[in-house]
């Protein structure tokens, strides 16, 4: 492989002095320097302290004792300096730790993509199991891991590959394979770009593969109600109890930007009176861990006086599925005659909580606290800027043109 960024290597020797011996000699250590960062270890040799040339690090004199330990001392600088060239050579990549090693002849093992992958979907397991996690998200990562175990095995006819072998040309390769045979690109290579830069962070990689390889994430239209939607919603009359909970919840999360699985997580506890004497949802988001604290509209306090009573342990709402909700959203929509031109899912009521509020005036900062994302742009996307808006914007400022408009009029 060729290398294509000369890393920083240095080898210097040293006394440990902080440890002398019963003779008053002292150990002569060697350290590893590699891109700024350290390994040490003893060579074995030890001297007075007055004997070491601490500018040339080597013992001074032409004594017999210190020809033979300078001698010693070459043979690490040597050994290093060839170990390290047959790593780079090798693996791409070395470390001032990985060098230590194998200059010392311990057992280095090297770690594998698809072994770490596995440690990484057993740490997220728990994380998950602890409810600091989503369901969706580590479905998501363990389906890429299949998808990633399945290139593998059809590109190199193997079960597993070394991280060496994580290169440029493995996911430009693992790209095409998605395109072909599976249709998604973006979905399944961020985690893989994820597992990467980790990696990356424990020296694993020496450089990281995705560094020239870019994702480009195009805008999608992102579904949303508008006002006259939302009022043919709540007027609606629902078929049944759970058709009737789908659009309670749906409406609710219209006006305060919740995702389903955090809905269903909402309990009486989650409700308080905060600093400005109004109801406040104060939760954290289970698929980001932020915290989103939403002020509580009327039509939101509506809905949760609703179902005072006829839930257990403190919910908010009575338990449905995700699926179950997206089905009776289909049917009701269908009733209302609304939202003909794509298939609408539960998730649509964020979007709506976003587009709604913005265009109602409420700045993207406030809106992108609420919604707890961590970026403002994130924001920008789910809060989209209607022709509404911009009419509603162009209002405050008509008066400041009469002036124009009177002048233009005797032209």
């Amino acid at each position: 492989m060729k290398q294509n960024r000369k890393s920083t290597f240095k080898v210097l020797f040293y006394l440990k002095k902080n440890a002398p011996k019963k003779n008053g000699k002292v150990a002569i250590m060697c350290r590893i320097t590699i891109d700024g960062k350290q390994a040490q270890f003893s060579t074995k040799q030890e001297v007075l302290p007055d004997k070491w040339d601490l500018k040339f690090g080597r013992v001074s004199g032409k004594a017999d004792e210190a020809l033979k330990i300078n001698l010693k001392l070459d043979e690490v600088r040597t050994r290093l300096q060839s170990l390290y060239d047959e790593l780079i050579k090798h693996d791409n990549f070395v470390t001032a730790d990985k060098l230590k090693n194998t200059f010392l002849g311990f057992d280095v093992t090297e770690e594998t993509l698809l072994s770490f992958y596995k440690k990484f979907l057993k740490d997220f397991t728990k994380m998950y199991e602890k409810g600091t996690r989503a369901l969706s998200t580590l479905k998501s990562y363990r389906l890429v891991y299949n998808h990633l175990r399945n290139f593998i095995s059809y590109k190199y006819k193997r079960k597993d590959i070394t991280f060496r072998e994580l290169t440029e040309e493995f996911i430009n390769d693992f790209d095409y394979y998605l395109r072909i045979n599976i249709g998604i690109v973006l979905t399944y290579i961020l985690p893989l770009k994820k597992m990467t830069s980790m990696a990356v962070d424990q020296e694993l990689i020496y450089k990281d593969p995705f560094r020239n390889f870019h994702i480009t994430m195009q805008e999608t239209d992102r579904g949303y109600l508008v006002r006259e939607e939302i009022e043919k919603l709540i007027a609606y009359e629902p078929k049944n109890k759970r058709i009737e909970l789908t659009r309670d919840m749906f409406v609710f999360s219209c006006f305060t930007g919740f995702a389903f699985v955090d809905v269903q997580q909402l309990k009486k506890t989650h409700i308080q009176t905060f600093f400005d004497g109004n109801m406040w949802i104060i939760k954290r988001r289970q698929k980001t861990n932020t915290a989103s604290n939403v002020r509580l509209l009327e039509v939101a306090q509506n809905i949760i006086k609703k179902y005072e009573g006829l839930t257990k342990d403190d919910y908010l709402f009575p338990r449905i599925c995700n699926a179950t909700c997206n089905t009776h959203l289909k049917t009701i929509m269908a009733d209302c005659g609304s939202v003909k031109h794509k298939p609408i899912s539960f998730h649509w009521a964020r979007h709506t909580f976003g587009t709604l509020f913005v265009t109602e005036g409420i700045p993207l900062e406030s809106v992108s606290k609420m919604m707890g994302h961590k970026d403002l742009r994130t924001t920008q996307i789910y809060a989209k800027i209607t022709n509404n808006k911009i009419s509603k914007d162009v209002d405050l400022i008509v008066q400041k043109f009469d002036q124009f408009a009177q002048m233009t009029q005797q032209v």
